[in-house]
Order: C-alpha cells, then structure tokens, then sequence
C-alpha cells in the first residue's frame, strides 16, 4: 500500500519603499570625557569617547520619564579598569553581571554626578561639566579603560545606564593624578 506524504512550505517576500509621510525618531547618546592632570596640575591627557546606553539604562529612562511619580534621580560616575582590549561591552550588560572590573584606585567611592539644566534646543544636551567629577588616583596607581554611569555610588545593586571604552586606549595613571570626568547625554529628534 503506497503512503503518502504531504510537504507545507511557505514563501516569504520582503520589500522596502519610502512612504511619503515622514517618520519621526529619536535619538539618544552619550559622551564621557576624561581629563588626566599630574600631582602638579598639569594635564597629562585627555580622551573623548562615546558610550553605550544598555538595555536595563534604556528601560530606566522610559519608565522614568514615562511613568514616573516624584522620580528624583541620583546618578554616579566610575571608572573601568584596564586592558581596554580584552573588555567588552554589552546591551545586556548590568552592574551586577558585566565583563569587565571597576577600577577603584581611587579615593572615596563613586562621584555622584551634578547635572546642569538641560538645554531647550534640539537636540536638548545635559551634562555635569559645571561640576565634573574628580577622582584622586591613590595606591599604586593603575591601568584605566573607560568609564560608566550608573545609580549606586558602589555595589551592583543599582541601575547601570551607559558604559564606554577610550578611544586612545588604555591609560597608567599614577598615585596623585587627578581623573575629571564629563558626562554629556543628547537627546535628538531626528
């Protein structure tokens, strides 16, 4: 007795076509900079990077913005350790599963960060840069990578919102040196 056998199968087709209305997005993003000055006062380096906002960052800003009831919000700078090369940021990252360490050759914990009025442009720009954070480099010193910006001022309790590596790779500082740090944060409807 001969069996029969039946197949389904499927067929998809995609395409792409511009509407002639218009689609309005937005568009977020952060700068960290970091200014490295000697025991003296004189600055040894600077380096300007951009960071990634991760998933748990971006869900804080929605449910903050969008739902919020009487959201007062503290946020706190801290620095990556080095080597930048072998470290990897990830959309999924938190503070409490990441792949990389906190550098804390530092004294004190984390800088709480001093936001200034956003401005009322587009796109509207905040940062801490009236304020920067400063951190005085104790110990032996260190290798640092990047910098991060969560809502703890130490622990992996808290939210992470962004995390980023230099651009110039790695940077030694040494016992005295003083890191400044700006974190600047656009918001762009483009």
């Amino acid at each position: 007795m001969p069996i029969a056998k039946s197949t389904m199968g499927e067929t998809v087709q995609a395409g792409v076509g511009k509407s002639s209305q218009e689609q309005e997005h937005g568009g977020f993003g952060g700068v960290f900079t970091v200014t490295c000055f000697d025991a003296d006062g004189n600055q040894k380096w600077v380096d300007e990077f951009h960071n990634l906002v991760v998933n748990v960052g971006l869900q804080e800003l929605n449910t903050q913005f969008f739902k919020g009831s009487g959201y007062t919000a503290a946020w706190y700078l801290g620095l990556v350790t080095g080597p930048g090369s072998g470290v990897t940021y990830n959309a999924t990252d938190t503070l409490a599963s990441k792949s990389w360490t906190e550098f804390t050759n530092y004294t004190g914990s984390r800088k709480l960060v001093s936001f200034g009025t956003a401005t009322n442009a587009d796109p509207s720009v905040i940062s801490n840069s009236a304020s920067q954070a400063a951190y005085t480099i104790s110990g032996g010193g260190g290798t640092v990578a990047g910098a991060f910006l969560c809502t703890v001022a130490s622990g992996t309790s808290g939210i992470l919102f962004s995390e980023g590596n230099f651009t110039g790779g790695d940077k030694i500082v040494a016992a005295g040196d003083t890191l400044n740090v700006t974190y600047t944060f656009n918001a762009d409807a483009v």
